[in-house]
C-alpha cells in the first residue's frame, strides 16, 4: 500500500482526500503541524512515497518547504506533487516538485497523477539497480 503524506492545512480538503485517497488504496499521513522542521521530521519517520504539498500553507510557503526537503540527504529523492488554486507550475517545478496539479481538479485526474509520479520513480529505481 503507497504512503501519501498529504500536507494541507484545510480541514475540509484534509477530510476529502484523505478519503479519496483511503478508497483508492493508498496509506495517508498528515504532519500534525506544519513548521518545516515538524513536516521534514514526519516524513524522515514515515518515508512516504510521494506528499501532495499545498502551495499556500497558513504557517509556511509550500515553495520554501519543498525547497527544504530537498536539502535534506535522507528524503531529497521524496517524489512531490504541489497543488494550488493558481497556476504555479513552474515556480513549484523550479523549487524542486515533481509535479503540479491546479486546484480544482477531479480526483481522477490527482489518482492517475500520484500513480504516473510513483510509477516514475520505481522506474529510476530499478533502472539504478540493473
Amino acid at each position: 500500500m503507497p504512503k501519501v503524506m498529504l500536507i494541507e492545512d484545510n480541514p475540509t480538503m484534509v477530510s476529502l482526500l484523505t478519503t479519496l485517497l483511503t478508497l483508492e488504496g493508498f496509506s495517508v499521513k498528515t504532519p500534525s503541524n506544519h513548521r518545516v522542521e515538524a513536516v521534514i521530521n514526519t516524513i524522515l519517520m514515515e518515508r512516504p512515497e510521494i506528499a501532495l504539498v499545498d502551495v499556500n500553507l497558513r504557517t509556511i510557503n509550500g515553495l520554501d518547504l519543498v525547497r527544504e526537503i530537498r536539502r535534506e540527504p535522507e528524503i531529497k529523492d521524496t517524489q512531490i506533487l504541489m497543488c494550488s488554486g493558481s497556476n504555479l507550475k513552474q515556480q513549484c517545478i523550479q523549487a524542486g516538485a515533481d509535479g503540479f496539479i491546479l486546484k480544482p481538479f477531479m480526483p481522477d485526474e490527482l489518482i492517475k497523477l500520484i500513480h504516473t509520479t510513483i510509477q516514475i520513480k520505481n522506474n529510476i529505481k530499478i533502472k539504478e539497480n540493473d
